[in-house]
């Protein structure tokens, strides 16, 4: 199989759209089709359903869609392996990465790399911790910095880099602003602002107030931290934020619990070999004299 024809399906697949894919790959509609209609001749089956404007996979195509991510992702590693035996740390490296760590803990990192190895081109994407942690599994990236998973599938590896304390604040106006001694049920009387439920920072703190016997009562959800300080400051409830975010609009809580910690750390796929520029890279994360 051609794995240019390859590339041709497996962007159709994710994208939903012969004109979406042609625009991700940068080819015209008719190439693109082109090059799935050769590939569905060389299988002798079809590999989508049109319907109107949208694709599906049929059957075979589901069957193939794996397996083309895998072949692609081997001859990725080849290229690359093969361009590292120089030793030189060039070309690209991608790395996805949550909102808040690539812009409270990434940037010390990325000048120094970038001074160190200036041929390095940068491919950053934002991403929230959980699509970062599905795109690594689906290999698409060398590198995600995210909140670590409160558990690891083991075809990852995990590399744990900070802890980033998390502290329970509100607005100065909020009636928990002027309680003292607070317990986790004082809380659960009062709306709080959220990452959506499904987030690891959220499961974290749900699994928090349920051995504690209380409630989470979550009453608006934004998975971007900076949205959540700007609600918090207004009164629309109190929330949990990284220490190193706060500022004079809010105030902490006097809630009596041990500090909250979320672990934040890199990850990368174990089958996906890493290039000079993505191993110098981690190895960099690690130096304990950069300062986040």
């Amino acid at each position: 199989m051609d794995t240019q024809h390859l590339q041709a399906f497996v962007a159709i697949a994710e994208s939903g759209s012969f004109s979406a894919a042609a625009e991700r790959m940068h080819l015209t509609q008719p190439a693109i089709s082109k090059r799935i209609a050769l590939l569905e001749e060389q299988l002798g089956t079809h590999l989508f359903d049109r319907i109107g404007r949208q694709v599906a996979l049929t059957q075979a195509g589901q069957v193939l869609l794996s397996k083309a991510r895998l072949i692609l992702n081997e001859v990725i590693a080849a290229q690359r392996a093969i361009a590292d035996l120089n030793g030189q740390v060039d070309g690209s490296l991608s790395i996805a990465t949550s909102h808040h760590l690539g812009l409270h803990y990434l940037p010390p990192f990325l000048r120094a790399f970038s001074v160190r190895y200036p041929k390095v081109k940068f491919d950053l994407h934002f991403l929230d911790s959980e699509q970062a942690y599905h795109e690594i599994l689906q290999g698409k990236f060398d590198l995600a910095l995210i909140t670590l998973a409160l558990e690891q599938d083991p075809r990852l590896q995990s590399h744990h880099l900070w802890d980033d304390q998390l502290l329970f604040v509100a607005a100065p106006s909020h009636p928990l602003a002027a309680q003292q001694n607070l317990q986790l049920a004082d809380l659960s009387q009062h709306s709080a602002v959220m990452p959506d439920t499904s987030t690891y920072t959220t499961q974290l703190i749900n699994q928090l107030f349920e051995s504690q016997g209380a409630m989470l009562t979550i009453g608006m959800v934004s998975n971007h931290l900076d949205t959540i300080k700007m609600l918090l400051s207004i009164g629309l409830g109190w929330g949990l934020l990284p220490k190193r975010i706060l500022n004079s609009e809010l105030v902490v809580l006097d809630v009596k619990h041990d500090p909250i910690k979320r672990p934040l750390g890199c990850i990368h796929h174990k089958q996906r070999s890493l290039n000079n520029a993505a191993r110098v890279f981690l190895e960099l994360l690690q130096e304990p004299h950069i300062k986040t």
